[in-house]
């Protein structure tokens, strides 16, 4: 149960009311033949992970949270933690990859495992050229919210070939495409062809990864006019696709309802969103591109977390999610911004 962040006298305190639910302190201490001060302790450890509660009926005594619930949320909790290391991981290898790039730029230097592609029409000519050539998986996400109607029609007919060859498609959209109807039509359209569509409140970088074995990523990905790079390395594709896969696992199909997918602790998945962008100390206008949504939208949402909070500001909100549980391990708030 280490693997929960339960050390060995809260799980042995967690078995014991397991088996006795109205056990009490004096009860726990007396059976494990601990001090009180120690059962104490360990009981506060317990109601930190929301496995007790403190009971509404008998004062000084607690009670299990439903174990169903309470421990399927601390797996939920390291599933996450796994997910987002295994994406700094990714992350960190292609900027990594993109640095390399930069530094042979002046030498104009490019290898068969990457190359670097500058221009709408250089760019739509490889997409194309990948795309064609897919022979089992195309996958995308796609950022940026609403998706321009220039880049929606240039899909259609490669999404539509590739799928007619029997190569698996799947995108993941931003959760706000759902306000946009051109895209939201583009994606129920690709789903009833047999593609795969799912959505998430925010995604790392725009990226196309075709058989797994190549990928097309911004040179910055601030920055997308710059150009793209396409990327045929082995230990590079690889994180990619592990980036894609635990995304996408994180993703909701697009018709999965926004209340269906609320945390346990009654967070949607983009309040969630908001909340980790905030307090890894961006801005409005930051969140609200990496969302895809309006700036007024994000201060909603902010408004709104903070009301629910009690909050009269965003570093008093940072303090306040913690002690909830609403942040990342490590979360923690830069500072009172402006802008609500």
């Amino acid at each position: 149960m280490g693997q929960l962040g339960l050390d060995a006298d809260a799980e042995a305190v967690y078995r014991i009311l397991l088996k006795q639910p109205r056990a009490g302190v004096t009860e726990i201490a007396e059976g494990l033949d601990w001090p009180v001060e120690r059962a104490r302790a360990t009981l506060d450890r317990l109601a930190e992970l929301t496995l007790v509660r403190n009971s509404s009926e008998e004062p000084g005594k607690v009670r299990l949270v439903n174990p169903e619930f309470g421990l399927a949320g601390l797996l939920q909790r390291q599933e996450q933690e796994l997910a987002q290391r295994q994406q700094a991981v990714a992350t960190t290898r292609l900027a990594i990859t993109q640095m390399l790039t930069e530094y042979g730029q002046d030498q104009d230097v490019q290898t068969d495992e990457v190359r670097r592609y500058t221009g709408l029409d250089a760019i739509n000519s490889q997409i194309e050229r990948l795309a064609h050539g897919a022979e089992s998986s195309v996958e995308v996400f796609a950022p940026g919210g609403a998706q321009t109607e220039a880049a929606l029609k240039a899909a259609r007919p490669l999404d539509r070939a590739a799928l007619e060859r029997g190569v698996q498609v799947r995108y993941v959209y931003l959760d706000s495409v759902r306000n946009d109807p051109a895209t939201l039509a583009y994606a129920r359209w690709l789903h009833e062809i047999g593609g795969e569509v799912r959505v998430l409140p925010q995604l790392p970088l725009r990226m196309i990864i075709f058989d797994r074995r190549a990928a097309i990523v911004p040179i910055d990905p601030e920055a997308a006019a710059r150009g793209v790079l396409i990327l045929q390395g082995a230990g590079v594709v690889t994180a990619l696709v592990s980036l894609f896969q635990q995304t996408w696992e994180q993703a909701q199909p697009l018709g999965t309802s926004r209340a269906v997918t609320a945390t346990p602790d009654g967070l949607t998945p983009q309040e969630q969103a908001v909340l980790d962008l905030l307090f890894d100390g961006h801005t409005d206008d930051v969140v609200a591109r990496k969302l895809g949504v309006s700036v007024r939208t994000g201060r909603r949402i902010t408004a709104d977390l903070m009301a629910r909070l009690g909050a009269r500001s965003r570093f008093q909100a940072g303090a306040l999610a913690m002690e909830r549980g609403w942040l990342g391990p490590g979360a923690a708030p830069d500072g009172d911004e402006g802008g609500d």
